[in-house]
């Protein structure tokens, strides 16, 4: 099932994403792309949750790294970055879980999204690289999981309220 997103309301995204890092959302005509998304993540609850609603990349095997470069492949081919891959305050090497959400259709390539999902798997490669992510208890992994999906659930809803 395919889902409406987003459409010429770039401006919330924009705000709504990189307020945290100060950056402006590269300014873009999302009519380029249509108003479909695609969701890629390594969460099961967010697949859950999701997985009649929208287009879906999904393996719990993917790891935190596997999810960003993913995006990053997808953005090659054209898609566009619709949340920002380090949303939210838990560290890239605290959590195993990552949602990310991109274009359904494609345009001409978007170097400043490409430089935002390249910064992004450096920032994460950075924070794994000094301290891996613990063995998590269960229960712990379920919190992660949780706050993933609310992350993503509230660009969603974001998202659908602008169309």
């Amino acid at each position: 099932m395919k889902t409406e997103a987003y459409g010429k309301h770039g401006f919330v995204m924009r705000l709504y994403f990189y307020k945290k890092s100060g950056k402006r959302f590269p300014k873009r005509n999302w009519g380029d792309y249509g108003m479909k998304k695609i969701l890629i993540t390594n969460n099961s609850k967010v697949y859950e949750e999701n997985k009649e609603k929208m287009d879906i990349i999904y393996s719990k095997e993917y790891s935190y790294l596997d999810v960003l470069t993913i995006t990053r492949d997808k953005i090659h081919e054209g898609h566009g970055l619709m949340t920002h891959p380090l949303s939210g305050s838990v560290k890239p090497n605290e959590t195993p879980f990552k949602s990310t959400i991109i274009t359904k259709e494609k345009s001409n390539l978007n170097m400043e999204f490409l430089e935002i999902i390249e910064g992004s798997i450096k920032t994460a490669e950075k924070f794994i690289r000094g301290k891996k992510t613990p063995l998590w208890a269960e229960k712990i992994l379920e919190d992660f999981k949780v706050i993933d999906y609310c992350l993503i659930k509230s660009a969603i809803e974001s998202m659908d309220q602008f169309c």
